[in-house]
């Protein structure tokens, strides 16, 4: 029934595999592991840990609300970004065109003001400015891509990916926000995992990795070690320094109610109430300041235009 649901001819073709070793006498999570582009690691731990337990329904339902609610989170970031880059982009296309290309049709204006040394500092910052963009723009270009490129190629290496996730976590303002969301991911992901019966061990090795972060993976990683030695798992997070101290609290009453799976889940949903409005907030100021500053720089080469206009009809 599936199969001929599927819309996309690439995912018919996954289905039909799976529906082929399934009636080949493979187990279904064996047979989704076939596929990992299509099917998550999560996916497949429950799914194995569903048909171990005979619950695999239940799973399977858990499997889909898990990936929806992913799927909200990943639009709602989106949608709140998409916004300020798109002024980003359109205000910085916008002052480039009148500084190289409207900014030099006034300098046969300003010639005569700048032999007297009556041109005033703005206009001259401008000019300048101008004179420097239209000589050097395309060196400037190339130089930025060839850094671009430069930092791309190193961000690819695994020292790296670990450099850039750890400035990600210390960026002022959106290091807090991107830090809760890693958190949060990886409590809902280990919660939903001891949820369905998946050893926590196992359970660990696959939250991890659902961070998205490698410094919050080497920590979590750490504490998994500790872990398997028969100790608890608050411990080693606190000392990492790289979890809030509540969530950390919180993870330890956990353990020491036996009942962690479920303090996972309400800290993964604690955490993402707070961190959208906290993302909310900074959207919110993102965009005034994002205006702000165009204006300025705007005001900026209006200025240098004008005041010339202005100081000579003022001497005539």
């Amino acid at each position: 029934l599936l199969e001929r649901q599927a819309t996309q001819p690439a995912l018919k073709l996954v289905l039909q595999d799976v529906r082929d070793q399934v009636a080949d006498g493979m187990a279904l999570a064996d047979a989704l592991r076939r596929h990992p582009k299509v099917f998550t690691e999560l996916a497949v731990s429950m799914v194995r840990a569903g048909e171990e337990g005979s619950f695999l329904e239940d799973v399977l339902k858990r499997v889909a609300d898990f990936t929806e609610h992913q799927e909200d989170l990943k639009s709602r970031l989106i949608g709140s970004v998409a916004y300020p880059a798109f002024l980003l982009v359109i205000g910085s296309l916008i002052v480039t065109t009148m500084i190289v290309w409207f900014v030099p049709k006034f300098e046969p204006i300003f010639a005569r003001m700048e032999r007297r040394g009556q041109l005033p500092w703005a206009t001259t910052a401008l000019m300048t400015l101008s004179h420097n963009l239209g000589r050097y723009g395309t060196y400037f270009l190339i130089v930025l891509a060839v850094g671009l490129i430069f930092l791309y190629r190193y961000a690819q290496t695994e020292q790296g990916k670990y450099v850039l996730d750890g400035l990600k976590l210390k960026l002022q303002g959106a290091g807090a926000i991107v830090r809760s969301l890693a958190i949060a991911r990886f409590c809902r992901i280990l919660g939903t995992l001891l949820q369905n019966g998946v050893p926590i061990l196992q359970s660990i090795r696959i939250a991890k990795d659902a961070t998205g972060n490698r410094v919050l993976s080497r920590a979590i990683a750490e504490a998994a070690d500790n872990v398997q030695a028969g100790k608890s798992l608050a411990k080693p997070l606190a000392a990492s320094r790289q979890f809030p101290e509540d969530v950390v609290e919180m993870i330890a009453v956990g353990e020491e109610a036996n009942n962690l799976e479920q303090v996972l889940i309400d800290i993964s949903e604690n955490m993402e109430r707070r961190t959208y409005r906290q993302l909310d907030l900074f959207v919110r100021l993102l965009e005034p300041v994002m205006l702000m500053v165009m204006a300025g720089v705007i005001l900026f080469v209006v200025a240098g235009l004008l005041l010339p206009i202005l100081q000579s009809s003022s001497i005539l």
